[in-house]
């Protein structure tokens, strides 16, 4: 087996009502949470946000003319040690780079890795996710309900 990259994206999604999409893990599940997924050999993060939520959800960015935001966000944190086993030996923290996407709420969600998903308002949604990261994301780049944001 491989290891996995100590390298990953966030990906928080949200319409213009401000709701945010969260995804409920299959390998664990009291934890939801945005997108995510682990930078391939040579991807570079903004590769592995765009295929990610295409793999997650179903939304090919491109092909609806959506606009991926890099957030110019980094997190580290520590690797959760029920995964540590996936990555090098001796490596704990993983870095995550944070994206945001605005879609337009009528996207057909098809999950392929996830047991379920919500469309929550930007509260909810903080209070479901699971982990510190997502919810920083949640609060910094979604804007509250009929608040407009820069792109």
């Amino acid at each position: 087996m491989a290891f996995r990259r100590p390298e990953s994206v966030l990906i928080v999604i949200y319409d213009a009502a401000s709701r945010v999409l969260v995804l409920q893990r299959q390998d664990d599940p009291d934890f939801w949470q945005s997108v995510t997924g682990t930078l391939e050999h040579n991807e570079l993060p903004w590769e592995t946000a765009s295929r990610e939520v295409a793999e997650e959800t179903g939304i090919h960015i491109e092909t609806h003319s959506l606009q991926l935001i890099d957030c110019g966000c980094t997190n580290q944190y520590v690797i959760r040690d029920i995964w540590r086993h996936r990555y090098p030996p001796n490596c704990r923290y993983n870095t995550e780079y944070v994206f945001a996407l605005q879609v337009t709420g009528d996207e057909v969600i098809k999950l392929t890795e996830h047991l379920s998903y919500q469309w929550l308002d930007k509260h909810q949604a903080i209070d479901k996710v699971w982990s510190d990261t997502n919810r920083a994301a949640i609060i910094k780049f979604v804007p509250d309900a009929g608040e407009q944001r820069c792109r």
